[in-house]
């Protein structure tokens, strides 16, 4: 059976009119030197018998340390990365990304050490207009971008 993970799509329109979206920097040694194609929705995984949307709820408070702004979730479907199956929804609203303070996590570092080592899951997060997030967010993430631009009535621009 396929991992499931839920996340908010946070986005907001900047002080020129610009639809911006929130992302998130993985963090951990495996992404410490990595940018284009690197960041995410912040998202994550549940278990069955877990409500999609309360999960995605959940992981966007335990990976930035804020809760999300209240609003109506837009459903943006699904897609699959891998194995795995990304359910998101698109919430429009506004955090400060400067301040995020994400989770953290345990493993070994360096490889065949023996030292566990934490990270945060998500090391920063920032906002970007569309067509930067593009280039910014990991592949199969990329029709969440689509599915919004789609939402809001304009193409997204590549």
């Amino acid at each position: 059976m396929a991992k499931v993970s839920a996340g908010l799509l946070l986005w907001r329109r900047n002080g020129d009119g610009v639809v911006e979206v929130l992302l998130g920097h993985p963090g951990g040694p495996f992404f410490a030197r990595k940018d284009a194609g690197s960041w995410s929705v912040p998202k994550g995984e549940y278990d069955p018998g877990e409500e999609p949307l309360a999960a995605a709820y959940r992981e966007f408070t335990e990976e930035l340390g804020v809760e999300p702004p209240a609003g109506e979730p837009v459903p943006l479907g699904h897609a699959k990365a891998g194995a795995k199956v990304n359910y998101v929804w698109a919430l429009e609203g506004d955090v400060d990304a400067s301040a995020a303070k994400s989770n953290t996590f345990t493993v070994e570092w360096p490889p065949r050490s023996g030292r566990q080592q934490e990270f945060p899951e998500i090391d920063r997060a920032d906002w970007f207009d569309l067509p930067t997030a593009r280039a910014k967010i990991f592949a199969a993430q990329q029709p969440f971008l689509d599915r919004l631009a789609e939402h809001l009535g304009f193409p997204l621009v590549r």
